[in-house]
């Protein structure tokens, strides 16, 4: 399935990109990512808050309503390896991602980690509150081969309202 995601993501970086250039060339690079970072931070919050406030229940079932409706969102731009699908945890990692390759491309995998990556940790923190758990240590857009997510679900089966994750082989 195609990916709306990034079909979107393309189009904002139409006008992202060369907006944080002239941003870089008029205020310097480390001031110029700061402010758009700090923006980013803040539409990441209000974007995870709109696409969860649909769901109900705990705020680990909101997370893991939100989850389940991102997949056809993200459609066929992440490679996803299950490594652990139980009640208390769900494990897998991204071994390929057509986000990270379009950010390098543009020569801009930070801003593709702030505008992108940067949702999963949003989504964790402020939706699942102290019931979900988020790790991950890289990233492909950060250079790394795979993304690795782990999640720890203080609920036992929370993971099993995760709906289209296929278990590990």
């Amino acid at each position: 399935m195609k990916s709306p995601l990034l079909k979107q993501v393309k189009i904002q970086a139409q006008v992202l990109v060369p907006l944080l250039k002239a941003f870089r060339e008029e205020f310097g690079v480390e001031r110029a990512n700061r402010i758009a970072w700090r923006a980013l931070a803040e539409l990441r919050s209000q974007v995870v808050r709109e696409l969860h406030a649909p769901f109900t229940g705990s705020s680990a079932e909101r997370w893991a309503a939100g989850i389940t409706a991102a997949g056809p969102t993200i459609g066929d731009a992440v490679d996803v390896e299950v490594l652990k699908h139980a009640p208390d945890a769900l494990d897998f990692n991204i071994t390929g991602c057509r986000f990270a390759q379009f950010f390098r491309e543009l020569g801009e995998p930070e801003l593709g980690f702030a505008l992108l990556c940067s949702f999963d940790t949003t989504a964790a923190e402020e939706i699942g509150g102290d019931e979900v758990a988020f790790r991950r240590t890289q990233t492909i857009m950060q250079g790394a081969d795979h993304c690795d997510f782990r999640y720890a679900l203080q609920k036992a089966g929370l993971a099993a309202n995760v709906e289209g994750w296929k278990e590990p082989r």
